[in-house]
């Protein structure tokens, strides 16, 4: 079983890695470039400054996929509702390393206040990705039809969202994390 953790500065090689590999040969993404470790550890670094966790799955001292969660619109009125991110190498598909992954990252985000975890699923063809969300709890929300270009194709997009802790049940608590300071 792989080790769950947060993501350290040396992994950044590894995640750059697996995440150019999904942009260049995936639809779950709709980058069509590859960023650069600079692109990713500046990526990183802005998900951790918010107080949100970017998570790794390690086995045998190798980075086998990643997950994290940033906020879902900048505004502070969405500052309880993130959208999830989680990518594994392609060796380590279908072996459960997803589930793995989602089940830590929506603990990690509770912690961190977060209320509802939204995933924005590139193109509906992606059932990997949905089938992983649905086992995790997410209910589907939505697809919006077409709203992408890659690999010379019209891609949907299919959004699911999951109540994290309270959800939406009580009120939020202004010591929470997520509260940043903000008035409630």
């Amino acid at each position: 079983m792989p080790l769950i953790r947060p993501s350290r500065d040396e992994d950044i090689a590894a995640i750059t890695a697996i995440y150019a590999h999904h942009v260049l040969h995936g639809t779950g993404t709709f980058e069509t470039t590859p960023p650069t470790a600079a692109d990713m550890t500046t990526r990183r670094a802005d998900v951790l400054s918010r107080g949100l966790p970017y998570l790794v799955a390690e086995q045998d001292g190798e980075v086998l996929g990643f997950a994290y969660c940033n906020w879902f619109k900048p505004r502070p009125a969405y500052r309880f509702s993130a959208e999830d991110s989680i990518y594994v190498a392609d060796a380590a598909r279908g072996l459960g390393l997803g589930r793995t992954l989602l089940a830590a990252l929506c603990e990690a985000a509770e912690s961190a206040g977060v209320r509802k975890l939204l995933a924005v699923i590139g193109d509906s063809a992606n059932q990997g990705s949905v089938g992983v969300h649905r086992s995790a709890g997410f209910t589907q929300i939505g697809v919006m039809r077409s709203v992408g270009w890659k690999f010379g194709a019209w891609r949907d997009v299919v959004l699911m969202e999951k109540a994290l802790g309270a959800g939406d049940s009580q009120l939020p608590d202004a010591a929470s994390p997520a509260a940043h300071g903000i008035p409630l």
